[in-house]
């Protein structure tokens, strides 16, 4: 059963998130409605955070004092890929640190339409190659991500792959968006009870991000990827969120390419609720358990 702090959320969610002025919303104000949203949760104790930037690209070093695993998590943010920033994900990247005692650097990629695909993955693969020059083992990485930056996350382990480059320890997804065209029924079936995500508003994101001929590409919208070669898996969504469909086709064309994977499907939960850990009793849970996954991939 969903505790109390749930209720409460999804409530004071539908009161600020007024889902029809969510379609044709000027990208700046969808910006600042994230950067707003998140501003309101606390940050967690136990971690420092240091800015860098790697080859025009802007990154943050969350170094957790528990410290104990020589790998690191390389996390790209959510945000539909025209929104989110190192700023708006630094509770969520600060408390997977803690949790697995291990390093992780937050990549800010560009965003579209500013900087349409594949901009953002190019970011990603740099900073991922940064870590290699810097000595870090590619078999103590994991490439994490919530959202959309779950879906960067799996199109960055397929160019890897496709680039005969070493493969990370693993794939960490949280709530991903794997199909740009919202294709899966619940796309339709809990657009009425997400709090969160509108279909139609990730549908114009998606034509920002890439052309309408291109949303099928497997480096644009994964789930239509060969994923044969990949490392393991672990995925965290939730059964009531619009984007579930996404995970249940992902996951089972993981394992027809006979790729380890560990799927957790949660009930009654919002869309990345792990963010909401300062208040949500299920979202602590979650991080607690991905990070007990990174822990034994990056020792």
């Amino acid at each position: 059963m969903a505790s109390i702090q749930n209720f409460f959320i999804k409530l004071f969610l539908k009161v600020v998130i007024d889902k029809k002025k969510q379609i044709n919303l000027p990208v700046k104000v969808t910006r600042k409605s994230l950067e707003k949203l998140s501003g309101m949760a606390k940050l967690p104790q136990g971690v420092k955070y240091e800015k860098i930037d790697i080859d025009g690209v802007p990154v943050e070093w969350c170094i957790p004092d528990n410290l104990k695993n020589a790998g690191v998590i390389l996390y790209t943010h959510g945000g539909g890929y025209v929104a989110g920033s190192i700023r708006t994900h630094r509770g969520t990247t600060g408390r997977l640190a803690i949790a697995s005692k291990t390093k992780c650097i937050s990549v800010e990629y560009g965003l579209a339409p500013e900087n349409p695909f594949p901009a953002a993955l190019n970011d990603v693969i740099k900073v991922y190659h940064f870590l290699l020059k810097q000595g870090y083992d590619s078999k103590k990485i994991v490439i994490s991500g919530d959202s959309a930056g779950g879906g960067l996350a799996v199109a960055t382990l397929l160019k890897l792959r496709d680039d005969n480059a070493p493969q990370p320890a693993a794939g960490v997804l949280l709530s991903p968006w794997l199909d740009l065209e919202l294709t899966g029924q619940s796309a339709t079936t809990m657009a009425s009870t997400d709090p969160m995500v509108v279909p139609e508003a990730l549908r114009e994101f998606g034509l920002m991000y890439t052309t309408k001929d291109n949303l099928r590409n497997p480096l644009t919208s994964p789930l239509y990827a060969n994923l044969k070669g990949l490392p393991p898996f672990y995925i965290q969504a939730s059964s009531s969120e619009v984007l579930y469909d996404d995970t249940t086709r992902f996951e089972k064309k993981l394992k027809e390419a006979g790729v380890v994977c560990n799927v957790e499907y949660w009930k009654n939960m919002l869309h990345v609720w792990q963010a909401y850990a300062p208040v949500l009793p299920e979202a602590q849970k979650a991080i607690n358990k991905l990070g007990e996954y990174i822990e034994k991939k990056t020792r």
